[in-house]
């Protein structure tokens, strides 16, 4: 691991990443979409053989119940039993976050408010080139399911023998989604987009996915709603000298399992950064070294994220100037991978700095709000002058017409 000093040149690097786009990726892309926008499931079909190696018939790309229920064969034994308790979990978290309708009135009878209804249709991209995320179909679908929304599409890419992983299927299947469908890339994107003849359009589609699926997600946008735009993992560690250097040494070592993840210790020990480094040697990753703790937060704010851990002796108290992170752990039992596996909240978290502006996948996503407005004649009176003032300024008269017509 490299050491480097808060304030140095060196910091741009990782304060910048993921800023330019790569123009071949986003060009690859577009032709993938423009391809399965005209011609459907046979571009599905082409790119699958393409790039995935299998060839496939088009009554193929939707997984039968014959091959759900066979998956349950071929998954570990104790694998249904061991996920009650992460299920209460996570469903508990996101029970308290959602939101509910609501409405007020004055006394010459205005009433505001919003009504909330969950999405219609969602699209749950589940990655499986490096390794099945099988924990990505319950963070995804279950917040989903809390929403009330009411079709779920589950793709996820197929393996080399043209298969799901048994247990993603599993998972899909005791958690009730619609649809699973073998197809991958940015071009599962385009037909979650777009719809195809075997695979409906949707909503919004949400689940991480390599930089060709963030790239087709970045494409769709607008045609469909994104959770947001994820690169590779990242972990951001705020330790000082009572830190145990052996947990965060482990942290890091498990965040660097992910293919291009980001590894960082922030501290303000120099006995620490000593003991990490040695400790780690061959791993990739920096450490950050402040003059206090209070510049380790203004390093941690100026990366932003996808991990936080405060491993110092009192966490709470740097919590409150933490102001960008997709999800903060704090104190020396709180490991990253309680979050991803176990904890409650989603794992699909803000990614490239992006937790300067996105939240970590939350129920509120499978959700949207209406404004809900109704006037008395009275209201609408007492409002005229203010309303024709603002109206005449922009010119737009007829508006002024629309107002004046109920009052002759």
């Amino acid at each position: 691991m490299k050491i480097i000093r808060f304030g140095g040149k060196q910091l741009d690097k990782i304060y910048n990443r993921g800023s330019f786009r790569k123009a071949r990726v986003e060009e690859k892309v577009k032709k993938i979409i423009e391809d399965v926008r005209a011609l459907g499931d046979e571009a599905l079909l082409k790119y699958t053989r393409k790039f995935d190696g299998v060839k496939l018939m088009p009554r193929q790309l939707k997984v039968a119940e014959i091959e759900i229920s066979g998956a349950y064969q071929n998954i570990s034994p104790n694998f249904v039993s061991s996920l009650k308790t992460v299920i209460e979990n996570i469903n508990r978290f996101y029970r308290k976050a959602l939101k509910k309708s609501w409405k007020m009135k004055d006394a010459d009878g205005v009433v505001l408010g919003e009504n909330y209804t969950p999405l219609e249709r969602v699209g749950v991209y589940i990655p499986a080139g490096t390794a099945p995320l099988v924990s990505t179909v319950y963070m995804t679908v279950l917040p989903a399911k809390i929403a009330g929304v009411k079709k779920i599409t589950l793709i996820s890419p197929p393996n080399k023998n043209g298969f799901i992983n048994p247990h993603i299927l599993v998972m899909a299947d005791l958690l009730k989604v619609d649809e699973i469908y073998r197809v991958g890339g940015a071009q599962g994107i385009a037909a979650l987009a777009y719809g195809t003849k075997t695979i409906p359009a949707v909503d919004k589609i949400v689940g991480p996915g390599n930089i060709y699926v963030t790239e087709a997600k970045r494409q769709v946008f607008g045609k469909v709603d994104i959770d947001m735009t994820a690169g590779p993992t990242e972990l951001v560690i705020i330790a000082n000298r009572a830190s145990n250097p052996k947990f965060i040494v482990a942290d890091l070592a498990a965040q660097r399992e992910h293919a291009r993840g980001l590894a960082v210790l922030i501290t303000n020990s120099k006995s620490l950064a000593q003991q990490v480094k040695a400790q780690a040697a061959g791993q990739e990753g920096y450490i950050i070294l402040t003059k206090n703790l209070e510049q380790a937060v203004e390093a941690s704010n100026r990366i932003a994220p996808e991990h936080l851990e405060i491993l110092v002796q009192n966490p709470r108290r740097l919590l409150k100037g933490i102001k960008n992170a997709g999800a903060i752990f704090l104190g020396p039992y709180s490991p990253t991978a309680v979050g991803d596996y176990v904890a409650g909240p989603s794992h699909v978290l803000p990614t490239d700095g992006t937790a300067r502006f996105f939240s970590g996948l939350s129920v509120c996503d499978f959700m949207k709000s209406s404004h809900i407005i109704s006037y008395s004649r009275k209201a609408l009176e007492k409002m005229r002058e203010p309303l024709e003032k603002i109206a005449g300024i922009e010119g737009l008269n007829k508006h002024i017409d629309s107002v004046k017509a109920r009052f002759v």
